[in-house]
């Protein structure tokens, strides 16, 4: 594989998991098991009795395989089509099962033949250089791999290539000066990436019910919901985590959503679920410290999203209903979390408002997989047909926020709430033109980031808010 040493007759056995793709076909399988068939996987327990083996089998025979999805490896792709090039044999040796195997094969072109796990032989470590002295004879091999379970075949080899490697490969080949293929840049940038800071913008909502009370200056109030605001935080990201993990074919068949960590694989698996108990735990202990009602509030948005993540996403404008539920249900967590009550007006207004926002989300996605969009292709319910109709139903919902709006500013209680409560009135217009903009934007092909976000890094959209803001101030407190 070195490019660098001299070319020998010595046959190239590859390992696949970790080694000619940044991920892991065990941990890919059982995600994408629970999200085709979600049903199966109450036989888990009693495959992994059976053994690693038969668990890799069964998971394999459960789900619909596209090998040529998967994060390749460009170095190591690029460096076997150049050996097979120059005339040498190359084997695919991997301890994935070999239903699994054979379609990577037949994906890359470029294996003379497979070695892989089947129902009753995990082939791996030492399994696996048994098979490979036997097919050898007593004759030397080449071996490419990446982990503490090839250390006997590194050892072994006449040539060995350690890629990317785990903690006991690294050792092993800082010791031996085998030759290195490295091309992860580290865990830490793409776990931050994961969590989608970002993304904790939304949870702001949690402040509205105390800045509308006009307990601004409550610092016993303003603990809660801050408090509850990173609680909200950290079990967001577990749950980004968990959708990425369950969403990896449908990402990585999105021509922005590929480049997310786990899609890519520059990020593994199990680090990243060890990250999202991490998170889950410390969310929970936060919201222990906070009122009961909360960490009820809390629950059912993780049960919810949980349930958003596995099936709802998939079903026909319940996904839409859902997400806009979501954002109404942190508004809910911050009155718990303050104890303010939330308003009929304001739920009112944040179902009809998100409900805007969360059909502008389904709209860009659809238009980013362009003509032809099915179902199938798009993880959705949604297909390229329903353009028209999400738009039309996105500026109804977006128009019926306003007149909610509208109402609650005409209403008896801002009048006794409010000292000027006319100046409230240029709320609506602003509003108006943050969802209008929003859908001009989307219909041209400009939005593509989530709409939430949007609103609150764009700097027109700052403007609205910054001008809504002084005029709510000016009525309350002029």
């Amino acid at each position: 594989m070195d490019a660098r040493a001299p070319q020998t007759d010595n046959t190239i056995f590859v390992d696949l998991d970790g080694t000619l793709i940044r991920s892991d076909l065990l941990w890919e399988t059982l995600f994408l098991t629970l999200r085709q068939r979600p049903r199966t996987l109450h036989r888990l327990p009693r495959w992994l009795a059976s053994g690693k083996a038969r668990l890799k089998a069964e998971l394999a025979a459960a789900v619909e395989f596209d090998a040529a999805l998967l994060p390749y490896r460009e170095d190591v792709v690029s460096q076997l089509r150049q050996a097979r090039a120059d005339g040498r044999r190359i084997v695919l040796a991997t301890g994935a099962n070999e239903k699994l195997a054979h379609a990577v094969a037949e994906h890359l072109g470029v294996f003379d033949a497979v070695m892989a796990s089947d129902e009753t032989v995990n082939l791996t470590a030492e399994r696996k250089l048994d098979r490979i002295m036997s097919d050898c004879g007593e004759g030397r091999f080449d071996y490419v791999g990446n982990s503490h379970e090839d250390l006997c075949l590194l050892e072994k080899a006449d040539e060995a290539t350690v890629v990317a490697p785990d903690r006991a490969a690294d050792r092993w080949q800082k010791s031996s000066g085998a030759h290195r293929i490295d091309e992860d840049g580290g865990w830490l940038r793409p776990a931050i990436k994961a969590l989608r800071p970002h993304q904790w913008m939304k949870n702001l909502l949690i402040f509205v019910p105390m800045v509308l009370s006009q307990e601004l200056f409550n610092l016993e109030m303003l603990a809660g919901a801050v408090l509850a605001f990173v609680s909200f935080s950290l079990a967001a990201s577990a749950v980004y985590i968990g959708n990425d993990l369950v969403d990896l074919t449908a990402d990585r068949k999105h021509r922005s959503k590929r480049n997310r960590p786990f899609a890519s694989g520059a990020l593994a698996i199990p680090t990243g679920l060890k990250l999202a108990v991490g998170l889950l735990t410390a969310s929970v202990a936060i919201a222990w410290i906070l009122p009961a009602h909360f960490l009820a509030v809390l629950c059912l948005y993780l049960v919810t999203t949980t349930a958003y993540s596995l099936f709802i996403k998939r079903m026909l404008l319940i996904d839409v209903l859902v997400l806009a539920g979501l954002y109404t249900m942190r508004i809910i967590a911050g009155s718990e979390a303050s104890g303010v009550e939330a308003s009929f007006w304001l739920l009112a207004f944040s179902l009809f408002f998100f409900l805007s926002l969360a059909l502008v989300k389904r709209f860009t996605e659809l238009q980013d997989f362009g003509t032809g969009a099915h179902r199938s292709k798009t993880g959705r319910g949604y297909v390229d047909a329903d353009l028209e109709t999400l738009s039309q139903a996105g500026l109804a919902s977006g128009f019926a926020s306003v007149l909610v709006l509208a109402l609650y500013v005409d209403s008896a209680e801002i009048r006794q709430q409010f000292t000027e409560p006319y100046l409230a009135w240029a709320l609506c217009p602003l509003v108006l033109y943050i969802i209008v903009r929003i859908w001009i934007l989307a219909r041209r092909d400009e939005m593509h980031e989530d709409p939430v976000v949007f609103i609150l890094r764009d700097w027109r959209s700052q403007l609205m808010i910054g001008l809504g803001a002084m005029m709510f101030l000016a009525a309350a407190y002029v």
